[in-house]
């Protein structure tokens, strides 16, 4: 499980304060420096937990006050939307997409949405259930054509595409739950629906068509859960890729000048004008290496008594 970044502590550290009376309506909230020194982190990481509850409605920037705990709903703000199943998973979406599902939560979800802190659970058993809901929705936004491409592996490279664009829509899907232990998603079986019809033509059992198909969406989940885990690093450390690179250079040098490790060391040197990890690149280069490997592996029109039994 992912650890949850300084500042959504914080924020969360707040937020029970505002919601049991600790802080009521008007009060101020600790300044940046004041919080910053209780918890230990940058100013920055302070300010980026009182931006999270300032966009869930909790406090207000008053000019030359610093924040306040938000007060009572004016006239304007009574008139939202009414509540539904729909909206709440919706504006969840919205905050994972923004801030990751370790920044969800049910009473974050109410007060974002203007409604007490149990609304939510009228139409909801919890966040597990809204998580399945999320999910459930996100593999459904984008479908496919009427007319199938010609060819299986014209097939797989458009149900791969497709779902590769759900994941970099939402990078913390790939987070939810492990391979060994799928959730019953409609619109995630209809991805598997496409990706199956496609890999049936090399006329396996069930057993070998499971492993190729589960083979066929962990390598989009596998290369998408790098998406998320390096937006976790950056809003952790405050720092980029290229940035935390340059903090390990002493350590790579140790490497490379041991002599132990000649090709990684020749590798570093030829990239010494450096190098962008591109995930959208390796997922692509990934999938053809996939396909290239089942067009070998599984000729079609090749008998199937002489196909090796991938159990075997």
């Amino acid at each position: 499980m992912l650890t949850e970044p300084p500042y959504l502590r914080i924020a969360a550290a707040l937020r029970e304060a505002i919601s049991q009376g600790e802080l009521p309506p008007g009060a101020k909230v600790p300044s940046t420096r004041q919080l910053a020194s209780a918890h230990g982190v940058a100013t920055a990481t302070a300010a980026k937990a009182l931006d999270v509850l300032r966009r869930e409605g909790l406090v207000r920037a008053e000019p030359r006050s610093g924040h306040v705990v938000a007060g009572q709903h004016t006239q304007a703000e009574s008139k939202r939307p009414a509540l539904t199943r729909d909206r709440l998973v919706r504006t969840a979406i919205a905050i994972a997409d923004a801030e990751g599902v370790a920044a969800l939560s049910m009473r974050g979800l109410a007060a974002r949405l203007g409604v007490p802190a149990m609304a939510p659970y009228r139409y909801l058993s919890g966040k597990d259930e809204l998580v399945f809901l999320m999910a459930d929705m996100v593999y459904g936004e984008t479908g496919y054509p009427a007319r199938k491409p010609e060819g299986w592996r014209a097939q797989l490279e458009l149900s791969a595409r497709t779902l590769w664009s759900v994941h970099r829509r939402h990078p913390w899907l790939a987070h939810l739950v492990p391979l060994t232990r799928p959730w019953p998603l409609p619109n995630l079986a209809a991805h598997n629906e496409r990706a199956l019809a496609a890999l049936s033509v090399f006329g396996l059992n069930a057993a070998d068509l499971c492993d190729l198909n589960v083979l066929f969406y962990n390598h989009i989940q596998g290369t998408a859960i790098h998406l998320e885990r390096e937006r976790h690093a950056m809003g952790a450390t405050g720092i980029t890729e290229d940035q935390w690179m340059e903090t390990q250079a002493r350590g790579y040098s140790a490497l490379t000048g041991s002599g132990r490790y000649p090709v990684l060391a020749r590798m570093i040197e030829d990239l010494a004008e450096g190098y962008d990890l591109d995930l959208d690149h390796l997922f692509e280069i990934g999938l053809q290496a996939l396909l290239d490997g089942l067009a070998v592996r599984y000729p079609v029109g090749g008998a199937v008594s002489e196909r090796q039994d991938l159990r075997a």
